[in-house]
């Protein structure tokens, strides 16, 4: 870890000014009849609301770079209701679902493949179009999920300059503030 923070030049970082719940976010969305100008999507044609802590580095001859994202509280984890879950994606086990008990139910259930629509990549859309990655990991505490870590690889110099006028854009549409390490 050192090493790497050592061979990057510049680290900046962009968080959240203030913490916007998704269902005002959704609300406002719906009120204004528009997509935001840059927004975050896990599942097609559904902008994510929570606004992600972000970590970008770039290393020391400029030609790649890195940027972390920390979604702390994804909309899809916490649904209120079925009705929330994004259609495709399955609702979490709730305290009294039975677990499988073995090989045969886990076969049975369909639990060893992945859900239609499950997550299998971040997209990143703004005016000039999108970028993607499927670098997207769930955190778990007692065996729920509880955020997101998504890392986005940059491997040109063009690539860096592309990301960076999307953060821009997205900083602005969601209230994020800029601060270089």
């Amino acid at each position: 870890m050192l090493r790497f923070l050592a061979l990057a030049t510049a680290a900046v970082a962009f968080a959240p000014s203030a913490r916007t719940s998704p269902r005002a976010f959704r609300l406002a969305a719906a009120e204004a009849g528009a997509a935001p100008a840059a927004g975050i999507q896990f599942y097609e044609g559904m902008f994510e609301p929570d606004v992600p802590d972000v970590k970008i580095t770039r290393s020391r001859d400029g030609d790649n770079g890195v940027a972390t994202f920390d979604f702390q509280a994804p909309s899809f984890f916490n649904c209120e209701s079925e009705a929330d879950v994004p259609q495709g994606a399955a609702a979490a086990p709730t305290a009294g679902s039975k677990r499988p008990s073995d090989r045969r139910d886990l076969a049975r259930r369909d639990l060893v493949r992945p859900l239609p629509g499950a997550i299998t990549a971040m997209t990143m859309m703004d005016e000039e179009g999108e970028l993607s990655t499927p670098n997207v990991n769930a955190r778990f505490v007692d065996g729920d999920p509880v955020g997101l870590v998504v890392r986005y690889e940059m491997t040109t110099p063009a690539a860096f300059d592309r990301f960076i006028r999307f953060m821009g854009r997205y900083a602005e549409a969601n209230g994020l503030n800029f601060n270089k390490a």
